[in-house]
């Protein structure tokens, strides 16, 4: 009996303590959860509040010069930027809205979603407002490369009026392509952070579940291609125009100008969605594990940020802070650079007042008469 009763005591002790140490457990991972949500909360609140702020700023920087230009050549690049800039900032007010109410219900979907509504929703504004910048960054190149190689096609083809359209059209594409999977009943699925909500991916059941997600990543690469491609031919043509010093190409400035924002948003684009485009494809023809779900989810964080980074190229590469942040840059060299810079000045103005006095001889003559007739006159006089 005692040794029975002994052994029951130890296994009880030992019960004990394993529940004890299950419990520990059970916390540690509970606060490490609640950690991970709090800072993916806290960052989506911040990135959400930056990307307004910057949006919103970037919008009236482009409205204000589109008043401005709206009978030029630039009216329809700053259209396009307009609408680039309005497309980033109802991405983040919605699909940040949208996450930020998954997290405050703790992601259980069977409670808030039972329907599948929401999750139809949330999927089709993230394919959607991730599209549209692509392909509008891919029209603007187009655009620009039109208005650069052939100006006059430009101006009598290529109105305001068929910018406008040309914009609504880019708009319905993305929208077609974000409804497709609701049109055919292949509806969007809650993803493996079971915080955001896209095409199924890795578990396709026909050729549908797998054109969808293929369409989209296609479509993305292919605007990228197109950007860079027609970039390229556009600051090629610009650079040799430059190098002759060709008089014919007037307003220059104003096209080095949206070369250089075009380069940064395709930059910007190439970073943040090429990533989360090829890592799409890879989830649909290739089988996934848990390194390729936390792939996914750093692609995705990684997409969010051309929505942030896309104002702050219209905020900074403008013409007017180029210009300052070049005499900043003058200001802060050396001083034998400085020296050289001003004896060139020198040099050149001298020379043109040289140019200018052995091109007006007859001034000098008639001065040179008019001198002694008046100094004459006077001596005659008194």
């Amino acid at each position: 009996m005692e040794l029975y009763s002994t052994a029951q005591a130890a296994q009880i002790m030992s019960s004990n303590r394993t529940s004890l140490t299950g419990c520990r457990v059970t916390d540690r991972s509970f606060n490490t959860t609640l950690t991970q949500v709090e800072l993916s909360v806290t960052a989506s609140v911040v990135s959400m509040t930056v990307g307004i702020l910057s949006n919103t700023l970037a919008l009236f920087i482009l409205v204000k010069a589109y008043r401005r230009f709206r009978l030029k050549s630039k009216a329809s690049f700053l259209l396009f930027a307009s609408g680039l800039v309005v497309t980033d900032l109802l991405g983040h007010l919605i699909n940040g809205s949208l996450v930020l109410y998954v997290y405050r219900s703790h992601k259980d979907w069977t409670v808030f979603d039972p329907q599948h509504i929401l999750c139809g929703f949330f999927g089709a504004s993230m394919v959607f407002f991730g599209l549209s910048p692509v392909l509008l960054g891919s029209v603007m190149a187009v655009e620009r490369c039109i208005g650069v190689t052939c100006p006059l096609f430009h101006s009598t083809a290529l109105t305001s009026h068929h910018m406008k359209k040309l914009l609504g059209l880019t708009w319905l594409l993305a929208l077609l392509v974000a409804t497709l999977p609701i049109l055919a009943r292949r509806p969007y699925q809650i993803q493996h952070s079971r915080s955001w909500c896209f095409f199924p991916l890795g578990e396709a059941c026909d050729w549908l579940d797998l054109f969808f997600p293929l369409l989209f990543s296609v479509l993305g690469l292919l605007a990228l291609f197109t950007s860079i491609l027609c970039n390229t031919v556009t600051g090629v043509v610009l650079l040799r125009s430059k190098l002759r010093r060709d008089r014919h190409c007037k307003g220059t400035s104003h096209h080095f100008e949206m070369i250089c924002q075009l380069l940064a948003i395709m930059s910007v684009s190439c970073v943040c969605w090429g990533p989360f485009l090829v890592t799409i494809i890879l989830r649909s023809t290739r089988d996934h594990d848990q390194h390729t779900e936390m792939r996914m989810l750093l692609a995705v964080r990684m997409a969010t940020w051309n929505q942030i980074l896309d104002p702050w190229v219209y905020i900074l590469l403008r013409k007017a802070v180029l210009k300052k942040l070049f005499s900043v840059a003058a200001n802060l060299c050396s001083p034998p650079f400085r020296a050289l810079y001003r004896w060139n000045c020198s040099t050149l103005k001298g020379s043109m007042h040289t140019t200018a006095s052995l091109n007006r001889p007859t001034c000098f003559s008639t001065e040179s008469h008019n001198v002694p007739d008046s100094t004459g006159r006077a001596t005659s006089h008194t």
